[in-house]
């Protein structure tokens, strides 16, 4: 078994449990996912198997998007809900338009803080362990973008706001920022994940229905293909004799490739056989003008996509 399922997470599971759960309905070793949840949060969980999970690096680029609720007036330890309040103040006085206002200052590339409750790792402990010992961290800023940042209600001291956002962005961070930028406080009161790449809630299904799925023996429609969130990239048929060479790591003169759209440098591209099967992701180096095989499925994996 090969594939991807588009599960929605509930409250309560760790993204690990999930895992653990689709490695035991599906029998299958290598299952993956694109990217944690918090426990309390919700929502989008890709996971991955099989050959799928070679190509979880480039799934984890892809954009996300969440809905969050912020409660104003209280910060806390961990910056959500499940942590120690830290300080409280009232926020009656804020107003719609100074949440929208604030919100403007997070909106394209900015610069965030990790929290130190979270599983980055600082001399080779988790900042996590770091926090509860109570040893405070210095962590470096890391530069993420917010694609898009939406107020979609506003009741105090909870406000509900619409994130599309690159990876390494941390929600419960951006929900203290903005109390920070409100001069109020603020923590992450609840989160869910709308969207991972093409994968988005409406069509995720929850751990009862692909339970139901596995002992019914239809699971197969819940399954997506190896490559259903790399759609957006360019693709390539090989001839059979180019599915050789890149089988063994050598590269394509780009002449010898037709692909439909101009490619930039360090372009990614999806490379299939003549039996319609994927075969690797090829990187373009334009100072040589080749394509470089950077990951090459085998021929035992190909077997079990088909």
């Amino acid at each position: 078994m090969s594939g991807i399922f588009n599960i929605d997470k509930p409250s309560g599971w760790t993204s690990f449990q999930v895992v653990s759960l689709v490695r035991r309905l599906s029998g299958v070793r290598r299952v993956g996912h694109t990217g944690t949840l918090d426990p309390a949060a919700t929502g989008v969980l890709v996971v991955c198997l099989g050959q799928a999970t070679r190509l979880v690096q480039y799934m984890m680029e892809a954009t996300k998007a969440y809905r969050a609720e912020v409660h104003l007036g209280i910060a806390t330890d961990t910056l959500d809900a499940t942590g120690t309040p830290v300080s409280e103040t009232d926020p009656s006085s804020v107003s719609r338009r100074q949440v929208e206002e604030a919100l403007t200052a997070f909106t394209g590339e900015i610069e965030q803080v990790p929290p130190m409750f979270s599983a980055l790792k600082h001399d080779g402990q988790p900042l996590y362990r770091h926090a509860r010992a109570q040893r405070e961290v210095e962590r470096q800023p890391r530069r993420v973008t917010i694609h898009r940042l939406q107020l979609l209600a506003f009741q105090l001291p909870l406000v509900t706001i619409e994130v599309e956002c690159s990876k390494g962005t941390y929600i419960r961070a951006l929900a203290d920022d903005l109390g920070q930028e409100l001069g109020c406080g603020a923590h992450l009161a609840a989160l869910t994940r709308l969207r991972v790449g093409p994968f988005t809630l409406e069509e995720a299904c929850s751990l009862p229905e692909l339970e139901a799925a596995f002992q019914e023996d239809r699971w197969q429609g819940l399954l997506h293909p190896a490559d259903a969130a790399l759609l957006s990239w360019p693709a390539v048929t090989l001839s059979e004799a180019q599915e050789k060479a890149v089988r063994f790591g050598q590269y394509l003169d780009a002449g010898s490739l037709e692909l439909e759209q101009a490619v930039e440098n360090d372009q990614l591209c999806r490379a299939y056989s003549p039996r319609g099967q994927l075969v690797a992701i090829l990187r373009y180096d334009d100072a040589v003008l080749v394509w470089r095989p950077t990951k090459v499925l085998t021929s035992a994996e190909r077997a079990q996509e088909a």
